[in-house]
């Protein structure tokens, strides 16, 4: 065991103890509900996307539906999350290739995920991880800012940490151990002000360490 993983063994029972609910925190029940959630989601908060999903499942339940949309009304229906003309237009894209090309089921791989329309890694990961169960390393903002302070990388590339922290990070934990991030980096770890001195983590983060040298 390497120090980048004495570190994650370390700090995985106290950040599972301060976040025992940690999930992923946009609101689904389908696959493909959390597929498009995740699309809308870029360069857009979780809670907006939060607030727009409702009536937009209600109007179209199905795959199909979504499939067969108006781009000009599916636009209306997210046009609050930003980037809505080109966002539509992968949605209804991303659900006639699930329609017409996986049977009208979210597939389950990495390569056939990043094949449909406004789907990247990052997407592809959350849905291996919260709908399948797999292993998967949903590197965002949160991700890219933590595992620089703690020193479990130096990259800023998202393909490269995500690379690095499938290293380190146990299989089992992976999918947990991104979802904490995020609710660490809203309540401790923020970009301006790390709030260090209360972290519970803080005996054991590299950036508190340095500090006290």
């Amino acid at each position: 065991m390497n120090k980048k993983q004495a570190f994650i063994a370390q700090a995985r029972p106290i950040l599972e103890q301060t976040y025992p609910d940690s999930c992923c925190s946009l609101d689904f029940e389908k696959p493909h509900e959390l597929l498009i959630a995740t699309q809308l989601a870029a360069q857009c908060t979780d809670a907006r996307v939060n607030l727009v999903t409702p009536a937009l499942f209600k109007r179209y339940p199905t795959i199909d539906a979504f499939a067969e949309a108006e781009q000009s009304e599916l636009e209306g229906y997210i046009h609050s999350t930003g980037f809505f003309r080109n966002k539509a237009k992968n949605i209804i894209g991303c659900c006639k290739m699930l329609r017409d090309q996986f049977g009208g089921k979210v597939p389950d791989t990495m390569e056939e995920l990043t094949s449909l329309p406004g789907v990247g890694r990052k997407t592809a990961n959350i849905i291996l991880g919260d709908v399948y169960g797999l292993p998967s390393v949903v590197v965002d903002t949160h991700c890219i800012r933590l595992s620089n302070r703690m020193g479990l990388t130096k990259q800023k590339d998202p393909v490269k940490i995500e690379m690095e922290l499938r290293k380190i990070v146990p299989k089992d934990y992976q999918t947990k151990f991104c979802h904490t991030l995020v609710f660490h980096g809203r309540a401790f770890c923020k970009a301006q002000r790390p709030d260090c001195e209360h972290c519970p983590i803080n005996e054991l983060c590299p950036k508190i360490m340095t500090k006290k040298k």
